[in-house]
């Protein structure tokens, strides 16, 4: 054996050994002949034209399918963040689907500066059927599809490239007959996807949207938008980014037509893809908020919005409340976001290494001496930052998540203590918050927090108040016709009240009687869960609530724990409030 001249023996290389996998059954995707590419040399400049297809096809990927209740505070979240065109569902494929846009025009939902679009298969049934739905709308867009790739029209659909063509053609022929028919009043636009781009021929996709063309006809006035779909992701993204040139290059009348991206998430690369394919001519991207959809999902609009944001371009779309769009969308899909997502998840402006923290915690110093020097607020600086790519303040986060620190580093941290030493499972932002209170008394006490005195701190701030509210009896709880109602005994600033409520559950019901107190509660988040097993199990309830009105409002975290699940929650909201108000 070798030695260094260091004295240490020579490191021997580590060699992978063949893994067990049948990888010889697969084919790598063939490269695109394109030598003189240009995308590689582009710069991504400005925001693309976003369409949202949340509630399409994120809609049809989830277990259970958005109520309409959730799809319409789905359609004015999107509205809000600004979206422009949104494609609003299948009408011709579901009932609900056909209702539900139907509403959004009847009861005139849709702002004037607003395109909603639907998708429809090429059957002459089904388009006048899309048609109709969008009856009465100001501005509207038929999305027509078709697969045009080998194995589907091989093994799915049994045609060959002429019907494949044919069908395309034809389909168009009917979206104009029923437009013309049902729509002479909208501001029509048309949508045709080949779908099963990118493992399509080139020149066919091509030929297919060349044939599409001459009979809708674009020109001046006259836009067709062309979607290339990654409807399964094949390849790495730069090959995706020389389909999109090669096409863009061959295609007729390309000064009236948009390209639009759809790719999804199969080989997790769907971002990457979709900033190439921008870098390679596309003018638009069809997504998802936070990666919904079919499989992996669509490419994540706001991930790809925030990526521009961080590069200083205004990606036309407000994330400026990260925290309320995951709550909404949370809501409205039934799926959580990972605490690891991009800009949104619970951990990622959070870290855990001792030397991370120290630089972040110098580089805001740095930030705040700057600020101070230059007589203006850290907001207005250009913003640089070790380990934070983005400033948490623009989306809504604070630094406290940021630098906090772990009194217990190296034995698991405060939420380690607490769930193995006190059973309790703190919710992720619950722990964020309780991480500011244990480093208020880490700075004052000096030394180490132990277990027990951990729980000291955490029974004083959360389990201990009784000012103003403190719940002294459940009178009556009970459920009717989908509708819960409430009776309860409370102390509000040592004078005992009775105080009823109705609301969809419980705490939701508590909360309406506390409004009749003056109180204005908006719960943002619940989590509960047993502390023992048997008959006398205790349960305990977290709460987070949003506590005031507007610019007065504190957002506070409320827990307590009960032998009755349905007052350890009310509980819990009680010491929410005690905390945001005392």
């Amino acid at each position: 054996m070798s030695t260094t001249p260091f004295g240490t023996r020579t490191q021997s290389v580590p060699t992978q050994t063949t893994s067990p996998m049948p990888y010889g059954r697969y084919r790598a995707f063939p490269p695109i002949d394109l030598p003189d590419r240009t995308w590689p040399a582009a710069r991504i400049t400005h925001a693309p034209r976003w369409l949202s297809t949340d509630l399409r096809d994120g809609n049809q990927a989830l277990i259970d399918p958005m109520t309409p209740a959730r799809k319409h505070k789905m359609f004015a979240l999107l509205v809000k963040m600004g979206y422009k065109e949104i494609e609003v569902g299948f009408p011709s494929a579901s009932q609900t689907d056909f209702d539900f846009v139907r509403q959004l025009v009847e009861r005139d939902l849709i702002p004037d500066d607003v395109t909603i679009s639907v998708l429809t298969q090429a059957r002459e049934d089904l388009i006048e059927r899309t048609a109709e739905s969008l009856a009465g709308a100001r501005a509207g867009t038929i999305h027509l599809y078709n697969a045009v790739a080998p194995l589907f029209r091989r093994v799915v659909f049994k045609v060959d490239r002429d019907e494949c063509v044919n069908i395309a053609t034809r389909g168009t022929e009917l979206v104009m007959k029923y437009a013309e028919q049902h729509l002479g009043d909208v501001e029509f636009g048309y949508e045709y996807s080949p779908e099963i781009f990118t493992s399509a021929e080139l020149d066919f996709s091509v030929e297919v949207c060349n044939a599409v063309m001459e009979v809708w006809q674009p020109g001046p006035g006259r836009e067709i938008v062309l979607n290339l779909p990654a409807t399964v992701e094949v390849a790495t993204p730069n090959v995706y980014a020389d389909q999109i040139e090669w096409f863009s290059r061959h295609v007729d009348h390309r000064e009236h037509v948009a390209i639009s991206l759809h790719p999804h998430n199969d080989r997790g690369t769907a971002t990457a893809a979709t900033e190439l394919g921008l870098m390679a001519g596309a003018d638009r991207v069809e997504g998802c908020l936070f990666g919904h959809g079919e499989r992996t999902g669509n490419v994540d609009l706001v991930t790809l919005g925030m990526n521009l944001f961080s590069q200083g371009i205004d990606p036309k779309i407000d994330f400026s409340d990260i925290d309320e769009i995951r709550r909404t969308v949370e809501y409205c899909t039934g799926l959580p976001v990972h605490p690891r997502h991009p800009y949104a998840g619970d951990l990622v402006y959070t870290a855990f290494s001792g030397s991370h923290q120290d630089a972040i915690k110098k580089g805001l110093e740095d930030l705040d001496r700057k600020a101070a020097a230059a007589g203006v607020p850290v907001a207005e600086l250009d913003w640089e930052a070790p380990y934070l790519p983005i400033d948490p303040h623009d989306v809504g986060r604070s630094y406290e998540a940021v630098i906090r620190v772990n009194s217990q580093s190296g034995k698991g941290g405060v939420a380690y203590i607490m769930k193995s030493e006190h059973q309790l499972e703190l919710p992720r932002r619950l722990q964020i918050e309780f991480s500011r209170t244990v480093q208020t008394h880490t700075d004052g006490e000096g030394g180490e927090i132990g277990p027990e005195r951990l729980w000291e701190i955490f029974s004083a701030e959360y389990l201990g108040r009784t000012t103003p509210l403190r719940l002294t009896e459940v009178v009556s709880a009970s459920s009717a016709g989908g509708r819960d109602s409430i009776t309860a005994r409370v102390q509000d600033r040592g004078t005992e009240r009775t105080v009823s409520g109705e609301g969809n559950g419980p705490v939701s019901s508590f909360v309406d009687a506390l409004s009749g107190l003056g109180y204005h509660v908006r719960v943002l988040d619940y989590a509960e869960h047993a502390l023992s097993a048997g008959g006398d199990a205790l349960a305990a309830a977290y709460v987070e609530c949003e506590v005031g009105q507007g610019d007065n409002s504190v957002v506070a975290w409320g827990v307590a724990t009960d032998a009755n699940i349905v007052t350890a929650s009310l509980k819990a909201v009680i010491s929410a409030v005690d905390r945001a108000i005392g």
